[in-house]
């Protein structure tokens, strides 16, 4: 490596991966490399894995095949769940040089100082079972909202994840130390945090060794709304069984917590839902979405669902597709299943053919556009507080935009505008 060493960093997944990345960014930063973009030549390039989707591992792939051509001297580590859920596999591709656990995930800066080019792939992994520690991480860049990471790993048992293989059991930071870098981020600028986690209802379960907390996510939102000068705080995802009445209740009367809820659901469909393992049924995901449209009726409810997976006749598609068409929400997140190897779900039957998932898929992102205009449509006219973020795109007439959202979650363009830039700006919609 030059004297200078350099990094770069790509990131496949979830917004808990670009937390992470960013914090290991940050922390080679500190150790003297100099940080380029992925598309340009680096001494090494780092890629934190996802593997919730096949699609994740085969980017990975492609990836490595694409810093092969550009800079074939150059050191590359693999990290992430991808990583840790299949090592050997990962090491077998052709220009890896180190493959880290989620063990060894944050112990990066170690690792590349003992690497050599040209050595055998250097594996460095564990039972996901011994892993016990919680490593905090925030994403910083040019953004004004930032992803801080408050819970990782997860308890649940649902038969089409991987989560659990790939992270290990739920465990979570203190509510002390998530309000000292709240505090910290509030004087770096930062307006709005979105708070993180695999299971983050599951806030409070295991801290160092394994160690309960005894604290709850209720506290962790208590503490951060009263102790911290940030002004918006936006929870990423939250399961329906630990969406509690106490959670909606103090977002509704909080000036700081937005009214804005992301609810997996995975399928309208009891049967479905039975097969998946999942700890609700459609008449207690209703109620949850009713408890909070009665209290906020403005509030952006966002959900994640699942098409295809195995058991999804299409009496089954249907009678999820009635269900959330009836919801009173305002967006969907749409996944195409997978099959994910050493999941329970490989064993159900019948497998839903690839071109019918595809289908399914199609018919819910129509769905989510349309609850999306509707949901938009019924704030025309109204005033909202908007956070403009310091992200300039152009328009095809190549004019500078500036880009934020409401309280509520509808997105506002905008020509640039200095002064607006990372600021809370009344706007009526139109």
């Amino acid at each position: 490596m030059t004297t200078k060493r350099s990094v770069a960093f790509h990131t496949l997944g979830c917004k808990l991966n670009f937390s992470e990345t960013s914090t290991l960014s940050r922390q080679l930063e500190q150790e003297g490399f100099e940080k380029r973009a992925f598309t340009d030549k680096a001494d090494v390039y780092v890629i934190n894995t996802c593997s919730v989707t096949d699609n994740a591992d085969k980017e990975c792939r492609q990836l490595v095949r694409r810093i092969q051509r550009l800079s074939p001297e150059s050191f590359v580590v693999i990290t992430g769940c991808y990583a840790q859920l299949k090592p050997k596999e990962i090491s077998e591709i052709p220009g890896v040089d180190l493959v880290l656990g989620a063990s060894e995930k944050f112990n990066l800066v170690q690792h590349l100082s003992t690497l050599t080019k040209g050595d055998a792939t250097k594996i460095c992994s564990c039972d996901i079972e011994t892993v016990t520690g919680f490593n905090t991480s925030f994403s910083v860049n040019d953004r004004t909202r930032t992803f801080l990471k408050v819970q990782d790993g997860c308890d649940y048992s649902c038969t089409f994840c991987t989560i659990p293989m790939a992270r290990g059991k739920s465990r979570s930071d203190t509510v002390e130390n998530v309000v000292n870098q709240a505090k910290e981020l509030a004087q770096k600028g930062v307006k709005e945090i979105v708070l993180t986690g695999i299971n983050l209802g599951d806030f409070g379960k295991g801290g160092e060794g394994g160690k309960k907390h005894e604290e709850s996510f209720f506290d962790l939102v208590k503490a951060l709304d009263q102790d911290t000068a940030i002004p918006r705080y936006r929870i990423s995802s939250i399961e329906p069984n630990l969406l509690t009445d106490e959670i909606i209740e103090w977002v509704a009367k909080s000036e700081k917590f937005m009214p804005h809820f992301h609810i997996p659901l995975q399928s309208g469909s009891d049967a479905v839902l039975k097969l998946m393992q999942r700890r609700y049924n459609s008449s207690f995901y209703k109620e949850r979405i009713e408890s909070i449209k009665k209290i906020i009726p403005h509030a952006c409810i966002g959900v994640d669902v699942i098409v295809g997976s195995p058991g999804e006749t299409a009496t089954y598609f249907k009678e999820s597709f009635d269900f959330i068409h009836a919801l009173d929400i305002s967006y969907l997140h749409v996944f195409t299943y997978s099959e994910r190897a050493a999941t329970k779900a490989l064993e159900i039957k019948p497998i839903v053919p690839i071109a019918i998932r595809q289908d399914r898929n199609k018919l819910l992102r129509n769905l989510s556009y349309q609850k999306q205009q509707f949901f938009n449509a019924q704030h025309v006219g109204s005033t909202r507080k908007v956070l403009f973020e310091s992200i300039k795109q152009k328009d095809e007439q190549e004019i500078a935009m500036l880009e934020g959202y409401t309280d509520n979650y509808i997105k506002i363009i905008t020509p640039y505008r200095a002064a607006w830039s990372n600021q809370i700006v009344d706007w009526t919609i139109a």
